[in-house]
């Protein structure tokens, strides 16, 4: 028998989820029948989807983990290799082989031809961040060389992600940030073209003196007003991929922004929102293309890096008031 822990959601999230709302808890673990296999986990993502998605009482709270698999009876999943897996804030799990083919975001095993890529960029970069950018970004936007790109959540997971994919395409790129530092980075270090603080910056302002000639494409984190301001100032033909709207996630009332409506019509707008499990079958063909850009040093990772399964709910906060730079992950 195997001894792990668990997050289960004990409150309904209203507003920015206290401690209160969830509850760590010990679970035994059976014995492994035929077909089954036993993983630990080594690395665990805390995301914005986690505080969007609606979850019953009692539920695990939802997420991916890098495991290792320590216990098999399936010869599919042997022991000692390593899965992305999608089993929640829990320490070890057990998956039965005939379900895995029908779940919506099976586990899958990371590839041992990928041994010289740290782990934890299966969480990020190389992970459902990563492949989310890289759908939303270039088979729904489809930018083209030359044209200009807005990333909002730019120091994120995921907006930092789809900064490097326009430049590697060879677009003029602008990130949405929270700070200065933030967007010292994204410039500096990962080659954005510029930046706007939306908490300080005149933000209409600062998107015309960056986008002189207007926006092509749009990647929104975000949504709301933010958002509105963007849209406005898009070109004819213009193309938005809606990742998230994490800027109303804690809000206890819907969040009102300036109506969209006539730009969509007059500019003739295309505006089209997406969920990653779409485009399951597909992971692979951009882990494969992320990898070829992460070995050639075209795109770059940042985690910030939580240590201990006990501080994942604080880690989780932490994230939803912006305090992470990039992929937030929990090393076990």
């Amino acid at each position: 028998m195997v001894q792990g822990k668990k997050f289960i959601l004990q409150n309904q999230f209203e507003g920015l989820p206290k401690a209160s709302d969830v509850k760590l808890i010990e679970e035994e673990l059976p014995a492994l029948k035929n077909g089954e296999f036993l993983c630990e986990t080594v690395y665990l993502s805390v995301d914005p989807y986690q505080r969007a998605h609606r979850m019953n009482i009692g539920d695990t709270i939802l997420g991916h983990q890098v495991a290792k698999i320590i216990e098999s009876k399936s010869s599919r999943f042997p022991p000692g290799r390593h899965i992305v897996g999608y089993y929640g804030w829990k320490t070890h799990h057990i998956y039965e082989e005939s379900v895995v083919a029908a779940m919506a975001l099976p586990p899958w095993l990371i590839p041992e031809d990928y041994n010289d890529i740290p782990l934890h960029y299966f969480l990020g970069v190389l992970g459902i961040p990563g492949i989310s950018a890289y759908f939303g970004l270039l088979k729904i936007a489809q930018p083209k060389y030359g044209e200009t790109v807005v990333v909002t959540g730019a120091a994120g997971a995921v907006g930092s992600v789809v900064g490097q994919m326009a430049k590697i395409k060879g677009c003029r790129t602008i990130g949405v940030v929270g700070t200065d530092l933030k967007g010292e980075w994204i410039t500096n270090d990962l080659g954005f073209d510029g930046y706007i603080n939306y908490k300080k910056d005149n933000f209409a302002g600062a998107l015309k003196e960056l986008a002189p000639k207007g926006v092509d494409c749009y990647y929104d984190n975000v949504g709301g007003e933010i958002s509105s301001q963007i849209i406005k100032q898009m070109n004819v033909y213009g193309r938005i991929s809606v990742c998230g709207a994490i800027s109303g996630y804690n809000d206890v009332e819907d969040s009102k922004a300036t109506s969209i409506q006539y730009y969509m019509v007059f500019r003739q707008l295309k505006m089209e929102g997406f969920l990653v499990p779409r485009f399951a079958k597909r992971f692979l063909e951009a882990i494969k293309d992320i990898a070829k850009w992460v070995r050639e040093g075209r795109i770059k990772s940042r985690e910030t890096v939580t240590k201990g399964f006990e501080n994942t709910f604080q880690a989780f906060v932490d994230m939803l008031e912006g305090k992470n730079t990039g992929k937030a992950i929990i090393e076990l």
